[in-house]
């Protein structure tokens, strides 16, 4: 095994709504231009990138991380909306957008902890975006206003996170493989 790991810290998406994601996003994919698609399994709301970092040090962090999230209570969350990183007029990356009742005092703790730890904090204030594709080229604005359209038409179940989740990430030829190291309860 590794010394190292790329990691972070996330909210996991529910299988449902993954599923209904996917199913709704087939028929869109189809009238886009080109773009490497996120696969259904690898979306998910991260909390921090904590990137290449030695396996004791994932291994303290959790130690420490999970008493301070235990009895939060869970992230309420709900996808809706969408747009486009950097901006819609120079997009690189599509995503959906959303609420996350709950999510602020997560993060705190999160920040907090991985500071701790040597990480340090974000300078942004989180906000809530689920990445559904890189594109290969900037898409015409046409297809742009229909990825917009598309998302400010979702209506996805709301749903709840229980817990935070570390992830290590390999990258792969198709994309990024995640797989969970550790589960922190929120409840």
């Amino acid at each position: 095994m590794a010394d190292t790991v790329r990691a972070f810290l996330a909210l996991e998406i529910a299988e449902a709504v993954k599923a209904e994601l996917t199913a709704g996003r087939e028929a869109l994919r189809a009238e886009l231009p080109r773009a490497r698609w996120v696969r259904p399994e690898s979306q998910h709301l991260t909390l921090k990138f904590l990137g290449e970092t030695p396996q004791e040090v994932l291994r303290a962090l959790a130690a420490d991380l999970a008493p301070r999230l235990a009895g939060l209570g869970p992230v309420s969350v709900r996808l809706h909306g969408s747009g486009f990183f950097p901006s819609p007029s120079r997009p690189r990356v599509a995503w959906l957008g959303g609420t996350a009742d709950g999510v602020a005092p997560v993060v705190e703790a999160v920040e907090e902890v991985a500071d701790a730890h040597g990480f340090p904090r974000e300078r942004r204030t989180w906000s809530l975006h689920v990445t559904q594709a890189r594109l290969e080229r900037p898409w015409p604005q046409v297809a742009v206003e229909r990825f917009l359209a598309w998302g400010e038409g979702l209506q996805l179940a709301p749903f709840s996170c229980r817990e935070v989740v570390l992830f290590g990430s390999r990258l792969e030829r198709g994309g990024a493989v995640y797989t969970p190291l550790d589960r922190m309860p929120l409840t």
